[in-house]
């Protein structure tokens, strides 16, 4: 029997997956259920409607990543810091520091979450620092430490 899904069944498939499954599986488990329903017409049109508006949905989402992303792009940030010997900075900056300073500066807020910052900046100079967007979107930041 055909179905489409209407949830997630372990080994059959995910939502809105059309399967073929065997008549007494779709009669006695999944369509009393309610984890599917008989693939008719209607039910195929609907959804083909469905994945075309979650289409446009992740189109116009991705295009307003896109823009944040290319904003991150060009976006630098500075801070003036007490320097020791060495040009070792008096305390450091972290990836909070610089999502608040994103925000501050070049008022572009980014959870400090997403600021990729592998270990805490403790010297002068300039530091390119990867912020996560998207999962395939990674715009380096460029943040200037200065001695105060």
């Amino acid at each position: 029997m055909k179905l489409v899904l209407t949830q997630d069944v372990a080994k059959v498939g995910k939502i809105g997956d059309v399967k073929e499954v065997a008549d007494g599986y779709a009669r006695n488990f999944l369509l009393p259920r309610g984890m599917a329903v008989e693939a008719t017409n209607a039910q195929l049109k609907r959804l083909q409607e469905q994945r075309a508006q979650e289409k446009k949905r992740e189109d116009k989402n991705r295009a307003q990543l896109q823009a944040l992303a290319d904003r991150l792009t060009g976006a630098t940030v500075t801070f003036a810091m007490r320097v020791g010997e060495g040009g070792k900075l008096f305390g450091s900056i972290s990836s909070k520091d610089v999502g608040d300073a994103l925000e501050e500066q070049a008022k572009i807020v980014v959870d400090r979450r997403h600021v990729e910052l592998e270990e805490p900046i403790r010297t002068l100079g300039t530091h390119q620092v990867p912020v996560r967007v998207a999962s395939d979107l990674r715009p380096l930041v460029t943040v200037i430490v200065q001695e105060e």
